[in-house]
């Protein structure tokens, strides 16, 4: 029989080698071979049928396999083998060509069975592949944009440019999957008419992520009457200041209710100038700080990369009041995050992990990575924001953001406890 030689050396191999090879009894010989893409399609589609699932997987990645192998492997028994194609084929979907010259493509054909998988995890990974495809078949981005998990129709309804205004549209006025609403807040433009849709809903969480979203094109009237709205809700507070432009007086109705930290961004980065109205708004501003219309400083503009917030004063009290009724969620945090609100998810950071304020200040000065990851861990902070924190509020460079690894925790209880201790010490050595 022959050997995996010539195969594994990559030299050319002959039919009957590539024939033979395809029946040897080592399952990584019939790999290896099916990795290769100098053999007969007709091999490949032999392999496609193999027993083992890593030599039908080594072929759900090959791009050269023949596109009947498609059909056939997205019925495939083995959920990686279904995983792996649909990885494969998203990718090339828009440019895969029509092999029976009728315009049907095995490979949409296979996005359309793999849209419809019964394992989540596969719709997941199509839909992650498939969101940044142009001209992706429009029925199946529909089918993962109307998908029950969020995992499977939030990267499309995020990235997706296949959807269009009046999909979006039809979206929101249909059943979807809680949180669904927030990805499509988060696209990089929404129109008006998605915007005023997405309002009608009163879902706070996706109209706090579109009033954070400066590439939502809100009208000034809906602006308004959020603003109007806004009192009760904390989460729109911070999002609604930092639009790049406010609905007449809506500078003054804001600076009634919303924080000191806020009203002084407020103060900052409002253009007034010197008519009847721009002082009246001058003096609400003034007054809501205190000192009867006397400014307090303010910070001036900072370059991107300053860690500003650790210079202000914490809305611990504010914090720690919503802690206390059970209402500091991972979610209210995350969206303060989403929001540039840092002074907020530093103090939510010293009240869920009751760390000193001082200590988290010096592990944040510090830029320690690790030192944040310990204070989000004691916090028990999901991966993904102990990632976004340590980018964008300890402005730590992308080569030492520590990031996760697999299914273990990003840092143990003994290793936080080490760092906050560290961190401790250190400062008390620095007051």
């Amino acid at each position: 029989m022959l050997g995996a030689g010539s195969e594994m050396s990559g030299d050319p191999i002959s039919y009957n080698e590539a024939k033979e090879l395809a029946a040897h009894q080592d399952a990584e010989v019939r790999a290896a071979l099916a990795r290769r893409e100098d053999i007969p399609k007709e091999i490949l589609y032999f392999l496609a049928e193999d027993a083992a699932p890593e030599v039908r997987r080594t072929i759900a990645l090959n791009n050269v396999a023949p596109g009947q192998t498609a059909i056939l492997l997205a019925q495939d028994s083995h959920a990686g083998v279904r995983s792996d194609l649909a990885g494969r084929i998203a990718k090339i979907s828009g440019s895969s060509q029509s092999e029976d010259g009728m315009g049907k493509k095995p490979d949409d054909i296979a996005l359309r069975m793999l849209a419809k998988d019964q394992v989540p995890d596969v719709r997941e990974v199509l839909a992650d592949s498939i969101k940044d495809v142009d001209d992706a078949p429009a029925d199946v981005i529909k089918k993962l944009a109307t998908d029950s998990k969020l995992e499977v129709c939030g990267p499309v309804l995020e990235h997706s440019t296949v959807l269009r205004e009046d999909d979006l549209i039809e979206i929101i006025g249909s059943s979807y999957a809680e949180g669904a609403l927030s990805y499509i807040s988060r696209r990089k433009h929404v129109e008006e008419r998605v915007c005023d849709a997405i309002v009608e809903t009163d879902d706070v969480g996706a109209i706090a992520d579109l009033l954070s979203n400066h590439g939502a094109q809100l009208l000034e009237q809906t602006l308004d009457g959020l603003i109007d709205r806004a009192e009760g809700i904390e989460l729109w507070h911070a999002p609604i200041v930092g639009r790049p432009k406010l609905p007449q007086n809506g500078v003054e109705r804001l600076s009634r209710f919303v924080s000191e930290d806020l009203v002084r961004e407020l103060e900052r980065t409002t253009d007034v100038g010197d008519d009847e109205h721009d002082d009246v708004v001058k003096d609400a501003l003034h007054q809501q700080l205190g000192g009867g219309g006397a400014s307090k400083p303010v910070l001036e503009d900072a370059p991107p990369g300053t860690q500003d917030f650790l210079k202000t004063s914490l809305p611990l009290k504010r914090v720690s009041a919503l802690y206390d009724k059970g209402h500091l969620t991972f979610d209210i945090i995350s969206r303060a995050l989403e929001s540039q609100d840092y002074g907020f998810v530093l103090a939510a950071l010293v009240v869920r992990s009751d760390v000193d304020t001082v200590i988290v200040q010096k592990i944040f000065s510090e830029k320690s990575a690790k030192g944040i990851v310990a204070l989000c861990a004691k916090t028990k902070f999901e991966p993904d924001m102990m990632v976004k924190i340590q980018q964008r509020m300890g402005r730590i460079a992308p080569s030492e953001v520590i990031m996760p690894d697999g299914n273990n925790e990003m840092m143990s209880d003994e290793d936080a406890d080490w760092q906050i201790e560290f961190y401790t010490k250190l400062a008390g050595q620095s007051s």
